[in-house]
């Protein structure tokens, strides 16, 4: 039997980190079972679902690169094929019109809970032959059984068993026609051939209701895998009030696709001590039956470290494309400056995000306007002048522009002043950069280029004898 996933979002806001997570370990399982997987996009609650949703959903899968084999599916392009099996179960008598008015449903659940019972429909409606009232639209609600239980062998949690009697005859189509979430959901699992649903397990309670529907169908069940919410560092359940967002706002700050989704494989997922997958590891390594039960906490600081480890891992070509892009979005011109792949190769390793490693680089490519302040109060002096225009010289005599020469340029000037190596290097390193945090320096140097770095030598030198040195304090 194939193995066939499927991801089912509804189109009411933007792919969030659950839902991507969700979505992750549903194709990691479709590709590891060389099986397919099914996107559908459950858009029944036409009131809160939007097209912005819609693509908003489209636009994370496509950046995650969680490609599916089918779909995407709509479901309010399906409404006949419900309809057909709503009449269906009503002809097999698994399903019987209701005419209990809203107000009346609500003194059933009162009275239930004044008797200490579970607040629900009483089925006063079920096996009724007299004639309806005039002038009401009934619902649909399907017959579930009074005796019995339902069994679900969980992949992730367990065997869970519920008694039928907990369960109350939902509806499974509304007053004006439209089918509900448990009925839609079945049929389209159904038709769709759906063989493991594996999903939030704020879906648990459904899961009971939707089995027995299956079985008035005579279909199939599925095997069921229920994974545990992703909660924040408060140990609630991850929301907007914990940071949680789009994962395209993860892309618009930088993160990368891979080292997102390894992060989001370790949320509630393990292999031995790994940490760090490539997608191939994951679908070779990933098994439902290592799901934790309990709900992993939601790490920035965990995340900004894997995502870093993927920068590293990433060959400089591919991550200085990624970086050209981000300058360009910036307005910063790369031509005639470094290549942006050897800026990136000599800076990942001292950032997370590609965001980040934008920022930290651009005085590869703009002179500083402002000086670190704390800084240049204390290395860009007067007294600092000899030092800058004694190493400008030795630098200005270099015929090999490598960081070797350099660095011998660099070291000779230190022996002729007598002075340590602070005492040169920290006021052309804030010269040349802005800063004291850039790599080693000789490398700096050389990728900024001779013409560019002697030229901030000598600004640097101009502003301090003008008394004009600009700090980022002011």
């Amino acid at each position: 039997m194939t193995v066939r996933t499927r991801f089912a979002p509804s189109p009411t806001g933007y792919l969030h980190v659950g839902g991507a997570r969700t979505a992750l370990f549903c194709w990691l399982y479709a590709r590891q079972h060389k099986g397919q997987f099914v996107l559908r996009i459950e858009d029944t609650d036409t009131a809160r679902s939007t097209e912005e949703s819609v693509q908003a959903i489209l636009d994370g899968m496509a950046w995650l690169g969680l490609d599916y084999d089918e779909g995407p599916f709509y479901q309010t392009q399906r409404f006949d094929r419900y309809r057909e099996v709503v009449q269906q179960l009503l002809d097999n008598g698994h399903a019987y019109y209701c005419y209990s008015t809203p107000a009346e449903v609500d003194a059933m659940r009162e009275e239930a809970r004044a008797n200490g019972e579970k607040p629900r429909y009483n089925g006063y409606w079920r096996d009724r032959t007299d004639t309806p009232p005039a002038g009401i639209e009934p619902v649909v609600r399907f017959k579930n059984p009074l005796d019995g239980k339902v069994v679900i062998d969980d992949v992730v949690k367990g065997e869970i068993i519920i008694d039928n009697r907990e369960l109350d005859d939902l509806v499974i189509m509304r007053s004006d026609g439209t089918p509900t979430y448990n009925l839609t959901v079945v049929v389209d699992d159904v038709d769709m051939q759906i063989t493991d649903v594996i999903r939030g397990d704020d879906h648990v309670n459904n899961t009971p209701r939707q089995i027995n529907i299956l079985k008035a169908m005579g279909a199939p069940l599925p095997r069921y895998a229920h994974l545990p919410m992703i909660l924040g560092e408060d140990g609630k359940r991850l929301s907007k009030r914990h940071g949680a967002v789009s994962v395209m706002q993860f892309a618009e700050d930088g993160y990368s696709a891979d080292g997102l989704l390894n992060y989001l494989a370790r949320l509630g997922w393990s292999h031995q001590d790994q940490e760090l997958f490539s997608r191939d590891e994951l679908i070779s390594l990933f098994s439902l039956e290592a799901v934790n039960r309990s709900g992993g906490v939601f790490s920035e600081e965990k995340l900004n470290w894997v995502n870093q480890q993927h920068m590293v891992q990433t060959d400089d070509d591919v991550l200085g494309h990624s970086l050209a892009k981000r300058f360009s979005a910036l307005g910063i011109d790369t031509h005639g400056g470094p290549g942006v792949a050897a800026v990136a190769g000599l800076m990942k390793e001292r950032v997370h995000t590609i965001n980040e490693l934008a920022d930290a680089s651009v005085w590869f490519y703009k002179a500083p306007e402002r000086y670190d302040a704390k800084a240049a109060k204390k290395n860009l002096t007067e007294k600092s002048i000899p030092a800058l225009t004694s190493v400008r010289e030795t630098l200005a005599a270099l015929g090999d522009w490598q960081a070797a020469p350099i660095h011998q340029a660099i070291s000779d000037t230190v022996a002729a002043l007598e002075v340590g190596f602070g005492k040169v290097a920290l006021p052309l390193r804030i010269a040349a950069t802005g800063g004291t945090a850039s790599p080693e320096l000789d490398q700096t140097l050389a990728l900024i280029g001779k013409d560019a770095v002697l030229t901030r030598i000598d600004t640097a030198i101009g502003r301090i004898e003008s008394g004009a040195v600009i700090t980022d304090g002011g």
